[in-house]
């Protein structure tokens, strides 16, 4: 009995003492934040054709879709052009915020609504990263993905710092933007809910993110034994490595699912399959660079092989790390580019950033060093020290306490 209990223990203590993948968990914050920020900005000029009230889908037709779906969208709260606008604009905002790392537990919940309230507005508009997109966003916000990389960890690790040397800090002092930003969401909350805006599952989902936020500034700020914070820290860091294993596990499924269904198409099976697109206007922003690649038809075979082999083995390659990590940046690359040959630039950065999260935690270590060393050298004063990026084997100073920091990480 006990050579499965210590296993099974050592298990449960390493789920539930820390939150796993920091690094990996930051990278796709930054991926999908950047991505959906890009797309937002891009498809400004055209909106209102998009998702405005005034579009193809009339407001009309996606509020009887959403009334059968139950999907949420915020757009169907009114028609009018002004909160139209009011909704784009918290769309790009929160992303530009969950991006750098400011205030990552409310920025990823309002990036989630400014995802769906667009996608579930017009769901004709997308080119199959809106779907990875929509799906990682949800995930999102179960992850505690400001722990690197970000405003949130910069302004902990100062305030670590001060606390430790007996000083008293604006980061170390008490913070007011969080409860501030916490009561203002409550009233919206509040407001839409008493208007019947909000309802069936979406109302629990969004009074229940918003009660914990409060219950973990006040457990923060107000406990006077540790064993409450240390209970929520045990129940976050369960939280984020399961949604971790979920974006892990939707990754694998995607590749999966489409190696699978290749398998399944005669083109894909005789090796001509890549050859079409090449020959689609819409898929052909570069017809020289397309036509250049169709003219070769070992090439095409190839590619079209290849993408089939390495769609369906890449799961199976998780349990061995040099073999994904060659297959990780074959997928990478294959996706790179399909943004410049066949024009899907959003498709193609969702998919790397969905990969991302494979990534091993050394190279992601070694890439936060070179953005310290780039930023260094284009800035004057020396290279500082990214936000949460400690040197590896350093400790937090002896007899001071991480701060457990509410609202942001």
């Amino acid at each position: 009995m006990n050579r499965f209990a210590v296993p099974v223990s050592r298990g449960i203590a390493r789920v539930t003492d820390a939150a796993l993948g920091p690094y990996q968990a930051a990278v796709i914050r930054i991926g999908f934040a950047a991505t959906w920020l890009l797309f937002l900005l891009r498809e400004f000029p055209n909106r209102q054709e998009m998702y405005g009230p005034d579009g193809p889908w009339s407001w009309g037709l996606a509020r009887r879709l959403v009334a059968d779906n139950h999907a949420f969208t915020a757009l169907m709260w009114s028609d009018s052009q002004v909160w139209f606008e009011i909704v784009y604009a918290v769309a790009v905002l929160s992303s530009v915020l969950l991006l750098v790392g400011w205030r990552t537990r409310t920025m990823s919940v309002l990036f989630m609504v400014g995802v769906l309230s667009l996608q579930n507005r017009s769901i004709f508009m997308g080119d199959g990263g809106d779907n990875v997109i929509h799906l990682m966003a949800i995930y999102l916000v179960g992850t505690r993905c400001g722990q690197v990389w970000s405003l949130d960890a910069r302004r902990a690790r100062l305030a670590g710092e001060a606390r430790a040397r007996g000083e008293a800090s604006r980061a170390a002092g008490p913070d007011r933007v969080g409860p501030v930003l916490w009561s203002g969401l409550g009233l919206l909350l509040a407001a839409v809910t008493f208007a019947g805006d909000l309802g069936g599952g979406w109302l629990t989902v969004f009074w229940g993110l918003w009660a914990v936020q409060g219950l973990w500034w006040a457990v923060g700020r107000r406990a006077r034994t540790l064993q409450p914070r240390i209970l929520l820290d045990v129940v976050a860091n369960t939280v984020h490595n399961a949604a971790l294993f979920v974006i892990m596990a939707e990754a694998c499924l995607i590749y999966a699912t489409a190696g699978w269904y290749k398998i399944q198409g005669s083109r894909w099976q005789d090796g001509t399959a890549v050859y079409y697109p090449l020959h689609l206007d819409y898929f052909s922003p570069w017809p020289a660079l397309s036509d250049l690649l169709a003219a070769h038809g070992t090439i095409v075979m190839l590619v079209t092989y290849g993408t089939v082999v390495v769609q369906v083995a890449f799961p199976f390659t998780l349990f061995n790390r040099r073999v994904k990590n060659v297959l990780l940046a074959v997928m990478m690359t294959e996706h790179a580019v399909i943004a410049v040959v066949l024009g899907l630039p959003f498709f193609s950065l969702a998919m790397i950033a969905a990969d991302s999260v494979f990534l091993p935690t050394s190279f992601l270590r070694r890439l936060g060093g070179l953005a310290v060393r780039v930023r260094g050298r284009l800035l004057p004063g020396g290279a500082p020290e990214l936000p949460g990026q400690r040197a590896r084997g350093s400790r937090t100073p002896e007899g001071s306490e991480e701060p457990h920091v509410g609202f942001p990480a």
